[in-house]
């Protein structure tokens, strides 16, 4: 990538996104060290203009941000970084230094805590005690839920219908998880349709 370190005196700004929300987690700048450094590691250092050196977002905290992906807009002299947070992005504790809601993505934060739910699986996790019945045990849940769901929105109350189609969508995920497949496959195919 040929990122212009001229057109900001050295710096540019760098977008750090969640690569698994898509939430935007905080703005920082990167000089060609910066971004050199992070390349070669993997996390994310910046440029720190109050402190005059480069910075590891997490060298204190251990919140480090594990890059996913990295992409430069059009005049390149923007970065565009996704990452796996480990832990909490802002000094202040918060998930985001924005402070936005946290639902607005929440179907993928549920996707990231059930794979987290199949990768370290607990007696106490309905994940789990749902997995170990076997794929056809979810699949036949996906189809309850969706019968459910036609039944709430055509005889039962809005509130219902809002709590069968959660249920509906949270089994499903557990389904497209079983499968090794995402909600980001669905996405795509879903988009792919569209065009």
């Amino acid at each position: 990538m040929n990122i212009d370190f001229k057109k900001g005196d050295g710096l540019v700004p760098v977008v750090i996104q969640d690569a698994q929300t898509l939430e935007v987690l905080m703005l920082g700048y990167m000089n060609e060290e910066a971004w050199n450094k992070t390349n070669e590691e993997q996390k994310v250092t910046f440029f720190s203009r109050s402190k005059n050196r480069l910075w590891t977002k997490g060298e204190e905290s251990g919140n480090f941000l594990q890059v996913v992906s990295s992409h430069i807009d059009c005049d390149q002299d923007t970065v565009l970084i996704k990452v796996n947070p480990a832990g909490p992005t802002c000094h202040t504790g918060s998930r985001s230094c924005f402070n936005t809601p946290f639902n607005q993505n929440f179907l993928l934060e549920l996707e990231r805590i059930v794979q987290h739910r199949i990768d370290f699986p607990s007696d106490e996790s309905y994940v789990n005690r749902l997995r170990s019945r076997g794929i056809n045990k979810i699949a036949q849940k996906v189809g309850e839920e969706a019968v459910e769901t036609v039944i709430a929105a055509l005889t039962e109350t809005d509130n219902d219908f809002i709590n069968e189609s959660s249920d509906l969508l949270f089994h499903l995920i557990v389904l497209l998880k079983e499968k090794g497949m995402s909600l980001e496959t669905i996405a795509k195919n879903l988009e792919g349709r569209h065009q």
